[in-house]
């Protein structure tokens, strides 16, 4: 066992797992029968030269990379805590681009490294880059929205797009998260948000606002997700702590 985690540790075993991972994810989607919900959203902003914000629940994250429908890459936002270099590794066999930190602005005083990603993913929006979050990482409240989406979308002018994939077939790990392991052999759903745009001079009550309504969207096309898979999941587990 601590022979496996030195291994873990180390930069060829977390390739080689983010190589395994990877494979897992395509055999997963492969062997999937999916019903896809509202897939003209991205392209239809993409064609219009419009960068997007890309958001889905922490624990919904493991099939997120066959569903990103653009032809560029996306520019995702993955932790710098615990297990955020193996997502990083498997991720990035999908061409996905890794900015690494978090953009939990109660964080940002004492995360050095979740002020320096928000500004890199702002500069990547206003490059005309997209860019992938999990609003509710790396620690929770679990399908929390946290605000420093809302404020990069302030920012940015971006719109936020909620998205969701879901599998009928999972396991559910022990962690603060529930994250949702796929499995194979199974039917699935992906459900595309409508796209919300935050104005850049709204106070401090109107961004809690709007954070709420981010949310509310967000847990809806989970919600939906889940049912076309044939699972109800994401109510119970609305609000799970750290």
């Amino acid at each position: 066992m601590r022979l496996g985690k030195r291994f873990l540790g180390t930069s060829p075993g977390q390739a080689a797992v983010g190589f395994l991972a990877a494979l897992y994810v395509r055999l997963v989607n492969l062997t999937t029968k999916w019903q896809i919900i509202n897939d003209r959203v991205i392209p239809d902003l993409l064609g219009q030269g419009r960068a997007i914000i890309f958001v889905t629940w922490h624990g919904r994250l493991m099939m997120v990379p066959i569903a990103w429908p653009g032809t560029t890459p996306v520019h995702l936002l993955v932790s710098r805590h615990g297990d955020g270099e193996l997502i990083a590794r498997a991720l990035g066999h999908f061409g996905m681009v890794m900015v690494r930190g978090s953009t939990h602005r109660r964080e940002r005083q004492r995360d050095k490294g979740g002020s320096a990603a928000l500004r890199e993913m702002l500069a990547s929006l206003k490059q005309g880059h997209s860019i992938g979050i999990t609003p509710d990482g790396p620690r929770g409240p679990a399908m929390r929205l946290s605000a420093g989406v809302i404020a990069l979308a302030r920012l940015s002018g971006a719109p936020i797009v909620p998205f969701a994939v879901c599998t009928g077939r999972y396991h559910t790990l022990r962690t603060w998260d529930r994250f949702h392991f796929a499995l194979p052999f199974s039917k699935g759903a992906m459900v595309f948000g409508e796209p919300i745009t935050i104005e850049r001079g709204i106070d401090g009550s109107a961004r809690e606002a709007a954070r709420r309504q981010v949310e509310a969207a967000l847990t809806a096309v989970t919600e939906r997700a889940d049912r076309l898979a044939g699972t109800a999941a994401a109510p119970a587990e609305h609000g799970t702590a750290a």
